[in-house]
C-alpha cells in the first residue's frame, strides 16, 4: 500500500527535528490543523505541499515520493548515497508538466515585451 502523504511529511519534520507546534506556526495554522494534516484528515493541494516543502527544505516532488527505505537502505556505511530513481505519481507529472508551459508562455509573453519596449 502506498504511503499516504502526510506520513511522509511527518516522517521528514521527524528527521529535521522539527516539532508540530514550529510546522504550525511557520504555516500560520494551529497546531490541531497541523496534525490532522500529518494523520491525513486533511486533504492537501499542491499550493500547501509546496509551503511544507520550504518549511522542511526539500523539493516538493521528493517530498511527496519520499520513501524511508529508499534513504536508509541505499545509504553506505561510509555515508553516501546510491543512485536511485523514485517512480513519481502520474497525476503529478502531469502538474509539473502543466506549470511548465505555464511559465513557457509567460517566458515568451515577457519577452515579446521586452522585444516592443526595445524598438
Amino acid at each position: 500500500m502506498k504511503e499516504m502523504i502526510g506520513n511522509k511529511i511527518r516522517k521528514v519534520r521527524e528527521l529535521k527535528g522539527y516539532n508540530q507546534e514550529y510546522m504550525a506556526l511557520k504555516l500560520n495554522i494551529s497546531q490541531r490543523a497541523y496534525s490532522k494534516l500529518e494523520r491525513n484528515e486533511t486533504k492537501l493541494n499542491w499550493n500547501r505541499i509546496n509551503d511544507v516543502s520550504k518549511i522542511l527544505e526539500i523539493d516538493p516532488l521528493d517530498l511527496v515520493s519520499f520513501d524511508e527505505n529508499l534513504i536508509f537502505n541505499n545509504c553506505t556505511q561510509s555515508g553516501k548515497f546510491k543512485n536511485f530513481y523514485n517512480n513519481f505519481p502520474e497525476e503529478l507529472k502531469k502538474q509539473y508538466d502543466l506549470r511548465i508551459e505555464e511559465m513557457k508562455s509567460e517566458i515568451n509573453f515577457l519577452r515579446s515585451l521586452l522585444d516592443g519596449n526595445s524598438k
